[in-house]
């Protein structure tokens, strides 16, 4: 086999529709034609676009569902128009692969993670474990993209917008704008072409204790899947 094909067949898993990461859907196709019109065969370019299109186009929103895959699934997400980060990693990685870019998710444990006192009062910690990024192959590489955080939410936690410019891994800062300590990544747990739902439920449960998951869960069902949390209007983390 040839490096070329090779290199297509490694690729291959991450090209390719999922349950969750529904790259075929009417509305995820549809979103991603118009995002990169005018972007030419620049995977580059049409990367950069897709990434602005769901950092600032969907609403963060720790407080959405996490224990079903359909919570996850790129045109719920999509449709509701909002989510945490795993759910905006899942958006955008749908959307890269209904591009023809080689698309995945990488996961990892931070602290200091952009929060409210409310936020971090309900986890009973400032340990997010399972943060979701996304992972565009570019150029040979593959290369991080980590849409969380909306412009508006960042203005007012005083943190610059993380940006993307498709060729340099978009991270979270260590600091704020007033050079306080922002964010701290713990561990890392790889990447996977897929949404791994029950794992990551499994360690939210170990790192927050099942009692307080059940509770998460009890809650939601409830509500019928919505939070009565509104978390735009919490107030800002003074670290």
């Amino acid at each position: 086999m040839k490096g070329s094909e090779l290199m297509n067949s490694v690729l291959e898993p991450y090209l390719v529709p999922t349950s969750i990461i529904d790259s075929e859907h009417g509305t995820i196709r549809r979103l991603a034609a118009e995002t990169v019109e005018n972007c030419g065969d620049d995977p580059v370019a049409k990367s950069v676009r897709l990434y602005y299109a769901v950092r600032d186009g969907i609403w963060y929103d720790p407080y959405y569902p996490f224990y079903l895959p359909e919570h996850y699934r790129a045109s719920h997400v999509l449709n509701t128009g909002r989510g945490f980060c795993v759910p905006k990693a899942s958006l955008l990685c749908a959307l890269g692969r209904a591009c023809g870019i080689p698309t995945r998710l990488g996961f990892a444990d931070v602290r200091n993670h952009l929060a409210s006192p409310q936020l971090i009062d309900m986890m009973g910690t400032d340990l997010f474990v399972f943060h979701g990024f996304t992972e565009f192959h570019l150029e040979g590489k593959w290369v991080m993209a980590t849409p969380a955080f909306n412009a508006e939410l960042c203005r007012k936690h005083k943190v610059v917008p993380l940006d993307f410019n498709g060729r340099e891994d978009s991270v979270f800062q260590p600091f704020n704008l007033e050079k306080q300590k922002f964010m701290e990544y713990v561990a890392y747990h790889g990447s996977f072409q897929d949404i791994p739902v029950e794992m990551i439920v499994r360690a939210w449960e170990k790192a927050y204790t099942r009692e307080r998951v059940g509770k998460w869960i009890e809650e939601f069902e409830r509500r019928g899947g919505s939070s009565a949390r509104d978390f735009f209007a919490e107030d800002a983390l003074q670290i």
